[in-house]
């Protein structure tokens, strides 16, 4: 894996970044907007992710600016990111939490994070990792998909994916590790006829489940 990781960073600045990443590379990794970025983009395409972000944190970017806006301001500003309206009231309800239970600073701790309203182990763990700089293990689709196909682990679920990788996979990758196989994920190893010709790491993939390839 070594290897895999190592081939993978020397690609990656010439494929796309997620969007997630690239507000937190453009906010100083502020977790705050980092979380509300990670909200955003569940179910969501990072070409809408994006600027719909960018909207909202022009109008709120702290946990108390965002408890002053309505719903219906933030629907708004964050149209047309898919379940716009559930969101809106998430991000609301997480903003009123944070400032009632953590003083309205985002928590640095995964089992803290969990505790918010809409928080999932993905988003929790892209807070801890991208937010904080501290290791964690994101699991979402590219993640458990890749780490099947190069028959690194197999899993049948994220969840499995995670414990798999939290148990197999030395601490040094954590933190990059998703970072790393979302953009390759997006950019050329697709969930379907990935891009096999162009892939950094064909001689050493497995290529697990893959029938047809580019």
């Amino acid at each position: 894996m070594a290897e895999v990781i190592r081939r993978l960073g020397r690609a990656a600045p010439g494929w796309n970044a997620t969007a997630v990443t690239r507000i937190a590379d453009t906010t100083g990794r502020d977790p705050f907007r980092v979380l509300v970025a990670c909200i955003l983009s569940l179910r969501t395409q990072d070409a809408t992710t994006g600027p719909a972000a960018e909207r909202l944190f022009a109008l709120a970017d702290t946990p108390a600016a965002m408890l002053g806006l309505t719903p219906a301001r933030i629907e708004k500003a964050i149209y047309p990111v898919g379940f716009y309206r559930t969101k809106a009231r998430v991000v609301r309800e997480i903003a009123r939490d944070l400032l009632a239970r953590f003083g309205g600073r985002v928590p640095d701790d995964l089992d803290a994070l969990l505790t918010l309203k809409g928080v999932g182990r993905k988003t929790a763990n892209l807070v801890v990792t991208i937010g904080y700089g501290k290791p964690g293990i994101c699991v979402d689709t590219h993640v458990h998909r890749i780490s099947n196909r190069l028959g690194y682990v197999r899993t049948r679920t994220p969840d499995e994916t995670e414990t798999a990788l939290r148990a197999k996979l030395p601490r040094r990758y954590w933190i990059g590790y998703n970072d790393l196989l979302v953009t390759f994920g997006q950019n050329v190893c697709a969930p379907i006829s990935p891009r096999c010709s162009a892939c950094p790491v064909r001689p050493l993939c497995r290529r697990v489940g893959v029938t047809t390839s580019r």
